[in-house]
């Protein structure tokens, strides 16, 4: 079976990563378009990338949670893509295979001269540190305002997609927000956050729990499918 997984905030929380923005709108102290922005990384770009720093070093502190390796285990019966709006790699090193990156990788960097140079980055990124063609580094992720160059190969994943999850996202940023309308309407749909932004209906499968708990019962009702 064809199964295709949106994650969002919501499924690395339970690894001690900061979900995207805090009640009060301000992400880590910080007007989100201060350090998620072009605009803002021209006006302060040692600001934003301190930024990145700080969120980069606490990526490497931490592990993946269950939800992670439940879906890791999914592998072993279907075929699995994950889409995720996450910029952690903790599916990876879970396990997970094929991963889709919507909004890009903490742990990437590229250039601002060349966006095709990518390379890898574990460490702090600097003003002065330059690609070969010796253009600033900027991260690899995508800010507000910017394409989104995944979403076409993400869209087509929905759309031939046999069963879709979607786990910790309110799916009101777009155009994320816009993939789950791609799956077909005979395609099961579940649906896990603890503040769940849709109900359930015919089609939609709703699990009012954190990922650790919500995925393997999904991933349960998915194995009864197939017997």
């Amino acid at each position: 079976m064809n199964i295709v997984v949106l994650t969002g905030a919501g499924m690395s929380a339970e690894s001690g990563i900061n979900t995207f923005r805090d009640s009060n709108g301000l992400w880590e102290n910080h007007d989100i378009m201060e350090v998620a922005s072009p605009e803002g990384f021209a006006k302060d770009p040692e600001l934003v990338l301190d930024f990145y720093n700080k969120r980069r070093k606490q990526l490497l502190e931490v592990q993946p949670n269950a939800a992670h390796k439940a879906l890791v285990e999914l592998e072993q019966n279907h075929d699995v893509t994950i889409i995720t709006q996450n910029v952690d790699d903790l599916h990876e090193r879970a396990g997970s295979t094929n991963v889709v990156h919507l909004h890009g990788e903490l742990l990437k960097v590229r250039s601002t001269g060349n966006e095709n140079t990518i390379l890898d980055w574990k460490k702090d990124l600097n003003l002065g540190d330059c690609c070969d063609e010796n253009h600033q580094l900027r991260p690899h992720v995508v800010w507000f305002g910017e394409m989104v160059p995944m979403m076409n190969y993400a869209t087509n994943y929905v759309i031939e997609a046999d069963v879709l999850i979607v786990i910790g996202t309110s799916m009101q940023v777009y155009p994320a927000a816009a993939l789950i309308q791609y799956a077909a309407d005979n395609v099961p749909i579940y649906f896990v956050d603890p503040n769940p932004s849709i109900q359930s209906s015919e089609q939609i499968s709703v699990f009012a729990e954190k990922a650790s708990k919500g995925v393997p019962k999904v991933i349960a009702a998915i194995e009864k499918l197939t017997v």
